[in-house]
């Protein structure tokens, strides 16, 4: 997830009021829908069962990232019995709580346990329908991370599809971030806050989507483009695809509720869009 100094700064540059993303309302998303007609799955999870273990590697899910490093004040746990993923009539429910310690836990989703292991692609279309908690203090996430080997000094790729900060029940954060592993001083962000409807993510459900292509990444809220910035000029590789209920994110959690849940209805994956010349082909192949 991008640091929590960045999406403050993103805050501040873009010039939105503290009151104004805590009580305002915008209009849901009006951009152009995206079509996936023809394009095929090539990842899909409805959560009918639960498939997720604590590293891997014959489960569907594992329960940290592949780097095995966490991130915000709750600790990312391995997975037990009711806690903190559960699976009813077709819901993954990710719960995130404070325990008789003081702890905070909760839990994460990874489609790669690491480099060259479980479910990565470079690009396509990759959405998550869900319902976000609300409440200060909470911070879930839908994001992409580019998987690289051990040691590599090249760069990664970070799509934020959503990072929501409950704080702000008005708005929510997209971001790509390219890392230079090799100089810190060469990482690059761009962020865009989206605005909703106050408290809508917390009361229905809703799609949450990026199109990842050589040329763009396109952020879609409802399947409408809500923002787009172009792709890193390189080869991207395998993008590791993670869900989380976090915790701060960099805001105070004093007032955070001491159980809170995401619930995810899916998360699939399309093929990239075929180019023009690669979609004639097709129907010319296609037609008798």
């Amino acid at each position: 997830m991008i640091r929590p100094s960045l999406a403050v700064r993103g805050f501040l540059a873009l010039g939105i009021a503290w009151c104004g993303l805590s009580e305002g309302t915008a209009a849901a998303a009006t951009g152009e829908m995206i079509d996936l007609a023809g394009r095929t799955m090539i990842f899909d999870d409805e959560f009918d069962h639960l498939s997720v273990s604590a590293h891997g590697p014959d489960t569907v899910w594992s329960a940290h990232t592949p780097w095995n490093g966490d991130f915000g004040q709750a600790a990312f746990v391995d997975p037990q019995p009711g806690f903190p993923f559960t699976v009813k009539d077709g819901i993954l429910r990710i719960e995130m709580r404070r325990g008789p310690d003081g702890a905070w836990r909760s839990g994460l989703l990874s489609s790669s346990p690491g480099y060259g292991h479980g479910f990565t692609a470079p690009y396509g279309y990759f959405e998550m329908r869900a319902r976000l908690p609300a409440g200060e203090g909470v911070w879930p996430g839908f994001w992409l991370d580019e998987l690289v080997p051990h040691g590599s000094r090249t760069h990664s790729l970070e799509v934020d599809i959503i990072e929501h900060y409950g704080k702000f029940p008005a708005a929510y954060n997209t971001t790509v971030t390219n890392w230079d592993l090799a100089d810190s001083h060469g990482n690059h962000s761009e962020m865009h806050i989206q605005s909703v409807p106050s408290g809508t993510l917390s009361q229905a459900f809703h799609t949450f989507g990026a199109e990842v292509s050589p040329q763009w990444v396109i952020f879609y809220f409802d399947r409408r483009e809500i923002w787009r910035t172009p792709t890193p000029r390189r080869p991207i590789g395998g993008l590791d695809v993670l869900v989380d209920l976090g915790l701060g994110g960099g805001w105070p959690i004093d007032k955070a509720p001491p159980s809170s849940t995401m619930e995810v209805d899916y998360i699939r994956v399309y093929q990239p869009r075929a180019a023009p010349q690669e979609r004639a082909k097709t129907v010319q192949g296609n037609t008798p």
